[in-house]
């Protein structure tokens, strides 16, 4: 295992700023005409900013949530029962505000706003209110969601669901009744067509390398395994103040835009495709893909409609303006030495959240991609802590914020 040394540089962050990392360096990999354009729009981080880890977790974490008091809550994985977790963003004392009963994988979490908090986990979503005095367990607001991952309310109080790594791309609605309604899909990677005994499909299937390999030689690069295979399609949501839905992509490394009628019904161009189910939306509801976004797990707006995306397969974050511009906001440097990204700050970063005018990130340091193998960093699988939560020591100066949007 590296060390796991504290670094302080200073780099250049989109050509505008620089900021100072502690725990290793970031750096920007955005150039040309279009980062010109983004970067007089985009102001995330600003100068000499850094890095404070305020929670390191010996259970796993992927979702992030606040509740605009300064505190983070963060739900853990594998536990016996999963505890939930209040986080103060100063990064004072933590504190167990609920748990999840055993089996327990929670994903995306979010609270309503009656103060109630929402977890996703396998094919449910359950529900508590936070009490660090008598910590409550989590009841099952609605079933029959496999798949369950990001999670977001809308301005009716509706929960909408996406389906996660089952990677059929769907979204479901839950009103007060709990009962969920598949609203549309996002297109998945491969169709239903050409199958025999459930095998076959015709589409794409992009890898990630590693758990996946390849043959490098002279004259290609070609498969070595099957392993690596990302068919998530619908990951992280997020909804703007006009009520427009945004999901991330994460195979394709896109952000999908979904539009609403005034009854609530779906006015995105649907049933392009007959080859996938009528209620699958068109590739031109496809906001902005890119090759930064390779990865996108979970977003969040800010009121000026900047999307921040964590893109845990690059160690990087990302921002997306109004206009559809794509800044790679910072991304981990290499090791001199071993040119792996793998030694942080950004450890598979997999949710971000905006708590005022601070950015935070919860960290799955998942083995994969650029985080492979994970073994640098401040958290690692040889322990004692897997998991964390880091925030910008500066507060962001975009007028658009604080966060979050109600």
């Amino acid at each position: 295992m590296r060390s796991k040394r504290a670094v302080r540089r200073v780099v250049a962050l989109i050509g505008v700023a620089a900021i100072t990392v502690t725990g290793a360096s970031l750096v920007s990999g955005n150039t040309g005409n279009a980062a010109r354009g983004a970067a007089a729009s985009v102001r995330p981080l600003g100068a000499a900013a850094t890095f404070t880890s305020v929670f390191k977790s010996q259970l796993g974490l992927e979702g992030l949530t606040g509740d605009g008091r300064g505190n983070l809550y963060s739900a853990a994985r594998g536990g016996d029962p999963c505890p939930v977790w209040r986080v103060p963003v100063s990064g004072g004392a933590p504190a167990v505000i609920g748990n999840i009963p055993a089996p327990c994988n929670p994903s995306g979490i979010a609270f309503n706003s009656a103060g109630r908090l929402f977890v996703a986990d396998g094919d449910e979503v359950l529900a508590l209110t936070p009490n660090a005095s008598n910590p409550p367990t989590a009841t099952v607001f609605a079933a029959g969601v496999p798949g369950a991952n990001g999670i977001a309310f809308d301005r009716t109080g509706a929960l909408w669901i996406s389906d996660g790594t089952t990677g059929q791309g769907r979204v479901w609605k839950v009103g007060a009744d709990g009962a969920p309604r598949v609203m549309f899909r996002i297109q998945p990677m491969v169709n239903e067509v050409n199958l025999v005994d459930g095998v076959g499909g015709i589409g794409r299937d992009p890898r990630s390398l590693p758990p996946g390999t390849v043959t490098v030689t002279p004259n290609g690069r070609s498969a070595a395994n099957t392993l690596g295979s990302q068919h998530l399609v619908a990951n992280g949501l997020a909804f703007s103040a006009d009520g427009t839905l945004f999901v991330a992509d994460t195979a394709r490394g896109a952000i999908w835009k979904v539009r609403f009628d005034r009854s609530g019904r779906v006015s995105s161009p649907v049933g392009c495709d007959t080859t996938f189910p009528a209620d699958t939306l068109c590739l031109d509801n496809i906001f902005v893909a890119h090759p930064y976004l390779d990865g996108a797990d979970g977003i969040a707006l800010d009121r000026v409609g900047t999307i921040w995306v964590t893109a845990n397969e690059r160690n990087a974050i990302v921002a997306v303006t109004a206009s559809g511009r794509v800044v790679e906001v910072a991304r981990n440097a290499p090791d001199p030495a071993t040119r792996l990204r793998n030694e942080g700050p950004l450890e598979f970063p997999t949710s971000p959240f905006i708590n005022e005018r601070t950015l935070c990130l919860a960290h799955s340091d998942g083995s994969r991609r650029d985080n492979f193998p994970n073994t640098g960093g401040e958290v690692g699988p040889e322990g004692p802590e897997l998991a964390k939560i880091s925030c910008l020591d500066q507060r962001l100066d975009d007028a658009g914020l604080p966060l979050p949007v109600r």
